[in-house]
């Protein structure tokens, strides 16, 4: 009797082990992709703010983090995810940082924002909800880690043109 009880224990500890274990790699293999989250975020607060340099610099380092992904280092399902906006993601923030003109920064943003939303509807980026916001004068979209409209393609102009989409928690 005292054995089955041992080994009933053990198998439960392994099992619970071996959970958390796969938890721990799904998380770390998550990590690379939601590393990119704050960087666009930071993208969109320059355009906000106006500051075509800032938003260049950013989308530099956008476009470093993509490329240094692993791919091998992702779970099947975000691979394909990432799979099908990568070389998209790519393209749009290359443009915003070869660019300082804020115009064409804020068109490229656009369909940038377009691929990230539906990168973020896949793969959880947050543990933060993340906001998709929509400009109806501009017909575009784009994601936020707060509620409050803060509009990046009209900036001072028309800050709070827009409002709230959508919620990914």
């Amino acid at each position: 009797m005292l054995s089955i009880a041992i080994a009933t224990l053990s198998t439960t500890v392994k099992a619970q082990h071996n959970h958390d274990a796969h938890t721990a790699t799904d998380t770390t293999k998550t990590a690379a992709i939601s590393a990119l989250l704050p960087i666009y975020y930071s993208i969109k607060d320059a355009l906000v703010a106006g500051k075509a340099d800032a938003a260049a610099a950013k989308a530099g380092e956008f476009v470093k983090a993509i490329n240094g992904i692993d791919m091998k280092a992702l779970s099947a399902a975000d691979h394909t995810s990432f799979m099908a906006v990568n070389e998209k993601l790519a393209f749009d923030a290359e443009h915003i940082s070869e660019s300082k003109d804020i115009a064409h920064q804020r068109d490229h943003f656009k369909t940038f924002s377009d691929n990230f939303f539906t990168l973020a509807k896949t793969v959880k980026l947050s543990a933060q909800p993340v906001y998709q916001q929509y400009c109806p004068m501009k017909k575009a979209a784009w994601l936020s880690s707060e509620a409050a409209i803060k509009n990046p393609y009209y900036g001072s102009a028309m800050l709070t043109c827009g409002s709230v989409k959508a919620t990914l928690k």
